[in-house]
């Protein structure tokens, strides 16, 4: 399939001179007149890459550039922008908008072809990457699907991870990583038999030495993509102990990773207050009691308790003056 470009110019000349050397290259070509047409033919056609004009009616092409690069769904999209302004200040304008590159009109068909080759050479790699993280997001959670006790569990875990790294302050790819950690922490139990995995009862010290292998297969499925690298010490890294006694690495304090503590913290709630085919769901007050003991037996880091109960304890409190909130670890185990 031949890639689709999108090209916005209020200049009848302008988008049709474009609009022809793109077609004879065997793109297929979009068009729009304004900034808000570009944005609704953005959304109709799903184009591969998108040529802005800077100056254009109704909504300029810098906010239009912006409005694309803000929302994760779509911020991948290469946007290149064409302008007759050469100042310094266009340019940073268009940088912090999110431009991937720019081109000065009038535009010269060598530059134009060249950019564009690039960007969407650059765009099939990033598909790629997309795709491979949709297999690995689709095998975990079909993981997790066997058992009808932890349904929800990846999300609640993605959603409320990435919230206490948030509220901590971590930089925004660690967040990002504890989002797809969420998902994919427990991948690597697709080597454990179900028999073990859907176990009503308790283990047998064997079934826990096979169980206790998942944090390093799940690091060793998902070590290929480069784009993981931040998530791998999560995955591997999240059963272990402030005091040496976790697993698979016994790592102890500061050793283990602070997003893989973040993790944890949210990772053992949840088990707490959901019921497992062993155990009844406890309360959010008995939770909160038992991990406070934990802390105090040095497993849990006791920063990263103290900032995630701080999160608890507003979602509880917002719940009781029935403010609307997201469906977070507090509210499920509310019911």
């Amino acid at each position: 399939m031949p890639a689709t470009i999108l090209i916005a110019d209020d200049h009848e000349s302008s988008l049709a001179g474009l609009e022809g050397l793109l077609s004879l290259e065997g793109y297929t070509v979009v068009t729009a007149r304004d900034g808000e047409m570009a944005l609704a033919e953005f959304q109709r056609v799903q184009p591969d890459l998108l040529l802005l004009d800077v100056n254009m009616p109704k909504l300029h092409g810098t906010e239009v550039c912006r409005r694309i690069k803000d929302n994760p769904e779509t911020m991948l999209v290469p946007v290149v922008l064409i302008t007759a302004l050469t100042a310094t200040q266009d340019r940073v304008a268009g940088i912090e908008a999110g431009a991937d590159d720019f081109l000065n009109k009038p535009v010269q068909r060598e530059p134009l072809i060249a950019r564009v080759r690039s960007l969407l050479r650059l765009k099939t790699f990033t598909d790629e990457l997309e795709r491979a993280e949709a297999v690995l997001f689709a095998l975990a959670r079909s993981i997790e699907g066997k058992d009808p006790y932890t349904q929800g569990h990846c999300e609640r875990l993605a959603d409320y991870s990435a919230r206490l790294g948030e509220h901590m302050g971590l930089p925004a790819e660690e967040i990002k990583a504890l989002r797809r950690a969420g998902i994919v922490h427990d991948i690597g139990k697709v080597a454990v038999p179900d028999s073990i995995l859907l176990k009503p009862t308790r283990l047998t010290r064997s079934e826990q030495m096979i169980v206790r292998l998942h944090p390093v297969v799940g690091e060793r499925i998902c070590a290929s993509l480069k784009s993981f690298q931040l998530v791998l010490p999560i995955i591997r890294h999240h059963h272990e102990k402030m005091d040496g006694s976790g697993y698979p690495d016994g790592l102890k304090g500061e050793q283990i990773p602070l997003t893989a503590r973040v993790l944890q913290i949210v990772d053992v709630y949840d088990a707490l207050s959901t019921q497992r085919p062993y155990k009844t769901a406890l309360s959010t007050a008995a939770v909160l009691s038992v991990m406070e003991n934990e802390v105090k037996k040095g497993w849990w880091d006791s920063k990263v308790w103290a900032a995630f109960e701080d999160l608890i304890r507003a979602d509880l409190i917002r719940a009781d003056e029935g403010e609307a909130q997201p469906k977070t670890l507090a509210a499920a185990a509310a019911g």
